[in-house]
């Protein structure tokens, strides 16, 4: 019986850990990781403040653990559908619509979460700063190896600088989230599906393998 309600105690203590990453979530990607205070998420889910320090502990954690949970938000809506693509320039492509529709459907209020995250902690050393730069660095990362698979798979020019096309289609993605944000207009998206498409038909070794450029 001790252990049953031992264990009633931890699934209720992750539910409302689970309840609190979902807000923090959105409010940090409207407002900033900043924004967030353990009083204020008490406050809108009904909560003990003292209970939600026990879950979290301090500013800090409660940082981080919203980064953690926007990371696997990401990999669910990005990453994971990308990888059932077969490598070559098809999955490269995949990961750019995909990244744009989770910016223009608002997966996070706020557009892109690590969009907003990294001006806010772009020149802050500390934990969170460095969870939000590995964050980048791996997102960038799966880009080029998708590049570099692509050329393996002969589907993208052999002679294509990974780090120089990675870098560009992330530029396209992130204006196009940023402009969309600030404007509040849409058709940025489609502007960026036009640059990213010319761009990968550049360097497609069959550019018929790629969607037609609206």
């Amino acid at each position: 019986m001790a252990g049953g309600r031992t264990d009633g105690r931890i699934e209720r203590g992750n539910q409302t850990r689970r309840l609190i990453l979902r807000r923090t979530v959105e409010i940090a990607s409207v407002e900033g990781l900043e924004g967030l205070s353990l009083g204020r998420l008490a406050g809108e889910l009904n909560l003990s403040k003292s209970g939600v320090f026990a879950l979290f502990g301090s500013k800090e954690e409660l940082q981080l653990a919203t980064v953690r949970a926007a990371i696997n938000v990401f990999l669910e809506q990005v990453v994971t559908p990308a990888r059932r693509t077969p490598p070559g320039v098809a999955r490269v492509w995949e990961l750019c619509r995909l990244w744009l529709v989770y910016s223009e459907q608002r997966v996070f209020p706020g557009g892109c979460f690590f969009y907003s995250v990294s001006a806010e902690f772009d020149a802050r050393p500390g934990p969170v700063h460095d969870t939000v730069v590995g964050a980048q660095v791996n997102w960038r990362a799966f880009v080029e190896q998708a590049i570099t698979e692509g050329i393996e798979a002969g589907d993208i020019a052999a002679d294509t600088d990974v780090t120089l096309l990675a870098f560009e289609l992330i530029a396209f993605l992130e204006l196009a989230n940023g402009d969309s944000v600030l404007r509040d207009d849409s058709a940025v998206y489609r502007t960026a599906t036009t640059a990213i498409l010319r761009r990968l038909r550049a360097v497609a070794t069959d550019p018929s393998s790629l969607p037609d450029v609206p």
